[in-house]
């Protein structure tokens, strides 16, 4: 059986570990915002086989959003089948990633025989390998890397024949960061999620913009309809919807201003996040998740550093509420 990595948002474990916990529980341990995209789907997008035109529609409205060319997009049913399936694309291969970072990459990588190193982002200018993976902004700490830095090593992996894989999970909130309009360059990989900032991971949508050979062989590896019928018919809204984006980008940054300060008012000081989620460092970090899952709050802690905790964004005032009391009562 493959060797299942921990995440955010797996309830079933705190509830059978807390069964006296205030109900229902509130999970704050994923990136995933909280107030989804409002979803209409229609019968047909149901019932038949997803058709080349829901997918031009979905492709060519991502690529918009992205400001990316659509020749340049491969739509995925989510951001972790292409984390797993790049590797068996390439020949056994040096691998760097920077860390801390998703576990996904390394495991990936290594389960099909590669060579794999993590590394310090402030190493990058140095890093040697055929392939070096960077996730900006990255998760959990939301530290960023300047594109100019990206483009300027993609272009020198391209000269070795390597390439920079580029996750751009939680750039949503810091578009800014993206390389997505050099999508198609040599050496430059980009993996885009859907889920987290639209708010519906359960859909499984996402992309990989890719120099055409590559991306030529993971379309021929995902097969036809790869990607549902219902997330083309969503996405292709979404991603036009103009008006609900910036609404929403404003929306997460009050709401993570408000937790930061919700959480720095009991003494637990927010070291890095994006507007998606918020990073705690503190030597209580143990006694603390305990104590919040006993009222009912699921946060992620993380194997590779027991000082940190992750806080997703509260979803309405109630969730803030018993929060603010579960901190408070925290001796």
């Amino acid at each position: 059986m493959t060797n299942m990595l921990a995440h955010g948002g797996e309830m079933d474990d705190l509830r059978s570990a807390f069964p006296d916990a205030l109900r229902p529980f509130i999970d704050l341990s994923t990136g995933i915002n909280p107030w989804p995209y409002p979803v209409e789907i229609g019968d047909d997008a149901w019932a038949r086989l997803p058709q080349r035109r829901a997918e031009a529609l979905c492709r060519e409205a991502m690529a918009a959003y992205l400001g990316a060319s659509p020749r340049s997009l491969l739509l995925t049913p989510g951001t972790q089948i292409a984390i797993s399936l790049l590797p068996l694309l390439v020949s056994r291969s040096r691998i760097a990633i920077a860390s801390p970072t998703y576990g996904e990459h390394a495991q990936a990588w290594r389960a099909h025989g590669h060579d794999v190193t993590v590394f310090n982002i402030g190493d990058l200018a140095d890093m040697e390998a055929d392939i070096i993976v960077v996730t900006n902004p990255n998760n959990p700490d939301g530290r960023p890397t300047a594109p100019d830095r990206l483009l300027d090593l993609a272009r020198r992996q391209a000269s070795k024949n390597g390439f920079l894989v580029v996750d751009e999970a939680f750039v949503d909130v810091a578009p800014e960061l993206s390389l997505a309009a050099h999508g198609s360059m040599e050496g430059l990989v980009l993996l885009r999620s859907f889920g987290k900032f639209f708010g519906l991971a359960g859909l499984r949508l996402g992309g990989v913009l890719a120099p055409e050979t590559l991306r030529q062989r993971m379309e021929t590896a995902f097969g036809p309809w790869a990607v549902s019928g219902p997330a083309l018919a969503v996405g292709a809204r979404a991603y036009a919807d103009t008006d609900w984006v910036s609404n929403m980008r404003q929306r997460l940054s009050a709401a993570a201003r408000q937790l930061d300060t919700l959480l720095a008012a009991n003494g637990v000081h927010p070291v890095g996040g994006t507007s998606l989620f918020r990073l705690v460092a503190t030597p209580g970090a143990t006694q603390l998740h305990r104590h919040l899952a006993s009222c009912g709050i699921h946060v992620r802690r993380f194997p590779y550093d027991e000082t940190w905790l992750r806080f997703g964004l509260p979803p309405d005032d109630n969730a803030m509420r018993r929060l603010a009391a579960a901190l408070e009562s925290f001796a």
